[in-house]
């Protein structure tokens, strides 16, 4: 059953999509702290015990990928295929939209579509070439040439989506509402209408059957 309106809010995300989204977020950026740690030369320099750096960094990577894992299997995998299935569906209207032209949206517009899917894609790189890295300090015919460079690249990628994301979501006008959605689970209705007029209008038939 759809989660429904309840007064001038309706409801975006439930506790699982919630969790999963904070468990992510919160395992980056202690990934990128500790990344740049061992990246930078000025901060290599300020924060000496790099070997601690490392292993929280090492740590902390493990940590995400059970969290992330458990979260799939304990969680509403219901509602998670869900949000996948739309997230990869990208119809003439998300087409429209990233034209930059008026076009209804769901409860993902095609902007968070491709930013979910660039996040899942660098997710699974960063921990195949992460595990080579580890992995190839220990033995070392599985030192490949580049993996230190695939590593930083997504780094730094991430880091621009990072900051188009915190932009939207903190800062524009317009969208930083979002943000309500994905701490407390419901925004808008009147929001919602306006940024994502297919979901809302999805919702309302639901509710009416």
């Amino acid at each position: 059953m759809p989660e429904t309106s309840r007064g001038s809010r309706i409801a975006r995300f439930n506790r699982t999509e919630r969790l999963l989204h904070w468990a992510h977020a919160s395992s980056f950026f202690a990934m990128l702290a500790t990344g740049l740690i061992l990246y930078l030369p000025s901060l290599s320099t300020l924060i000496a015990h790099r070997q601690i750096v490392k292993n929280v960094h090492l740590w902390v990577a493990l940590a995400w990928g059970a969290a992330i894992v458990l979260i799939l299997v304990l969680g509403d995998r219901k509602r998670l295929s869900d949000d996948w299935h739309e997230i990869e569906t990208i119809d003439r209207d998300d087409r429209r939209w990233l034209r930059r032209r008026r076009a209804p949206q769901g409860r993902f517009n095609a902007g968070q579509k491709l930013n979910a899917l660039l996040t899942v894609a660098f997710g699974l790189l960063f921990a195949l070439s992460g595990f080579f890295l580890w992995f190839g300090e220990r033995d070392h015919r599985f030192i490949f040439a580049g993996t230190g460079t695939v590593h930083d690249l997504l780094t730094l990628f991430s880091v621009v989506l990072l900051v188009g994301h915190l932009y939207l979501a903190l800062i524009h006008p317009s969208t930083r509402h979002a943000l309500r959605g994905i701490t407390v689970g419901d925004v808008d209705e009147d929001w919602a209408r306006g940024h994502h007029a297919k979901w809302v209008e999805a919702e309302r038939r639901s509710t009416l059957r």
